[in-house]
This record gives structure tokens, sequence and C-alpha cells, in this order.
């Protein structure tokens, strides 16, 4: 069952960090982690608490538990609007604080991290991603392409109306970010129609995937959808969207918009879709996001942003333009 990749906490009473860190201790257990990872990964969760109660406002804490093939992991992500830092690496050094603590908490979070990462700015605040494996990665594995979504569900609901799937071959690699319409169980009943669909369609075309997929859920309430795809040996980008998923396609110099076609997919969807091409080596990185994002992104604020992981660059998306009045999706793809 597809549902939200990331489950929200808000982080602003001190009483209820013991409940945050025991979620975060039961979906590492449930993944499958080991016992060893999982107690540092408690660590990791303090010191992020710890730090929110110190030194932030409006503090929240995305949880994401994913698998590498056999490997699950867990991905912390914090978020506060405090006062932010002049010079992030500095403060990870032992024995650097502003609190006058011991002064080891962001060092010891990323020797205990897989994959680290700090990003902030004075005047808006910090966000950091910790990234842990239940076993190490293999050394000198390289990707051609990463994708990292948030996809969280809209405040008191349960289940996510937006959905997210990927499906790579030896050829290429493609991916799904549906929105099913409203929000809640039926919306998320729209979508995982929708991914069951993709799923089993055996060609790459975006546009050939969208018609499947309206004829296979028209007894559902519909979904706006958008498809893209990869492939490696042409190195071209390829996408095609029905419905209000906004997709930028970003390159060292160029920036375009894509243009999706009105409708709903499994209710009405025009008699043409055509899938448009973007070449990898103009367009290194896809952005995608749900109505719940706010889609006059400007990232001109944040100049260094594109040197982060993905993951990073879509929780600033996400404490920017979050609308938190339904389900927010936002998914970036980023060729190596």
């Amino acid at each position: 069952m597809v549902d939200a990749t990331h489950i929200s906490f808000t982080a602003n009473d001190r009483s209820y960090f013991s409940l945050i860190k025991k979620e975060i201790r039961r979906l590492a257990t449930e993944s499958g982690m080991k016992p060893g990872r999982i107690n540092e990964l408690d660590l990791i969760a303090a010191e992020m608490t710890s730090n929110l109660y110190k030194y932030s406002d409006d503090g929240e804490i995305l949880v994401g538990v994913f698998a590498n093939g056999d490997n699950p992991y867990v991905e912390l992500i914090s978020l506060d609007k405090g006062p932010g830092m002049i010079n992030p690496g500095k403060m990870m050094q032992d024995g650097i604080s502003t609190s006058n603590t011991l002064g080891h908490g962001l060092g010891s979070m990323k020797r205990l991290s897989d994959t680290f990462e700090i990003y902030s700015q004075i005047g808006w605040g910090t966000i950091v991603m910790s990234r842990v494996y239940s076993k190490p990665e293999k050394a000198g594995t390289k990707k051609d392409i990463i994708i990292r979504p948030i996809v969280v569900c809209k405040p008191g609901e349960t289940v996510s109306g937006d959905g997210f799937v990927y499906k790579r071959t030896d050829k290429y690699i493609k991916f799904m970010l549906a929105d099913g319409l409203g929000h809640g169980p039926e919306a998320n009943k729209a979508v995982n129609e929708a991914v069951a669909a993709f799923k089993v369609f055996p060609d790459y075309s975006p546009s050939e995937t969208l018609r499947f997929i309206h004829a296979n859920i028209k007894k559902t309430r519909g979904a706006v959808i958008n498809i893209t795809g990869y492939e490696f040996e042409s190195k071209k980008w390829t996408s095609s969207g029905v419905g209000n998923i906004f997709l930028r396609v970003n390159g060292p110099i160029t920036v375009k918009n894509h243009m999706s076609y009105n409708g709903i997919v499994g209710h009405n969807i025009p008699s043409t879709i055509n899938d448009q091409v973007y070449p990898g080596d103009q367009f290194n990185q896809i952005m995608l996001c749900s109505d719940g994002i706010k889609t006059r992104i400007d990232l001109t604020r944040h100049p260094q942003m594109y040197k982060y992981d993905a993951a990073v660059l879509a929780a600033v998306i996400y404490k920017d333009y979050a609308r938190r009045n339904d389900d927010m999706s936002i998914v970036i793809a980023k060729l190596k």
C-alpha cells in the first residue's frame, strides 16, 4: 500500500519528545533494522529534539522509513524557524556550543549517521537531515540517478491522498506522483489503484501509462497524476501529466515549468496526450509537487541549495511552501 513517505511530528513541547522517540523506535523496529542501529537512532533523535527545544521555534521532525534492496533505513529531518547558524560546519566540531553545554550534539549525530547534512540561514532557520541504515551501504556503489520523496498527510488525517511510486529496469527509471481528489481514505484508494496499474503497465511511455491508469481507476474518485521517466541510453527525461501536479526541470543554465493537460485521470482526460522530452545534459534535476505545495517556488534565496542532498532540497521546499491544509508532496530526482 502506498501512503505518506514521512510522518510529521510537532516538536515544540518537551513533554512530547519521549513519545516522538518511542514512535521512531517503533517504526525502525518494524522495518527490520538491527537493534544496535536502532539504539544509535535513539541517540540521534534525542539530540534532534534537544536542539529543537533549546534553539528553535515551531520545530518539526519528519520521519521516513525506506529500504535500499534488503537494507532498511530511517530518514530523520528536523525543521525549525529558529535563529539559524552562521557556520554550520563549525558547529559540528566537538566543544562548540552556544548554550553552555559540552557541544558534542551535532558532531555525535554526524558520527552516528550514514548520511548527515545541515542547511541553515540566519533569520530563516535550520534543517538537519540524518539517514541511518541497518547495515553499511556497499562501498563504491555509484548511482546514476537519485530520487528523494517527501509525502506528508494533511494534518489530522491518518492516510495520505498523495502517493509516490517508481519502477526501474535496465533501460530506464520511471516514477509517478499522484494526488487523489480530496484527501483521506477515498483519495488514498484512488492513488493506490493508480499505483497498481502503474506497476503492471509493461512499456515506458509516460503518456501511454497515463492512458492505461485512466482506464483502470474509473471506479474511484480519480486523481491528478504526473509520470516522468529517464532513459539511460538516450540520457533524456520524458514526462506527461494530467491535472495540477507541478513539474519543474532544472539545469545549470535553464529552468522550465512543464505544462500538464487539463483533466482528472479516471474521469476525463484529453483524447490526445503526448510526452514531452527534456535532454538530460541540459536538465539534471526534476522537481514534482502536489497542490499541497504552493507553486510559486523561488529558490533564489537558497543559491547553494543544489549542492545538498535531494532530501534536504525537498525539505526546504516543504518548509517554505507547504500549505498545511492538504496532503503535501515533493519529489526531487537528480542525475549524478
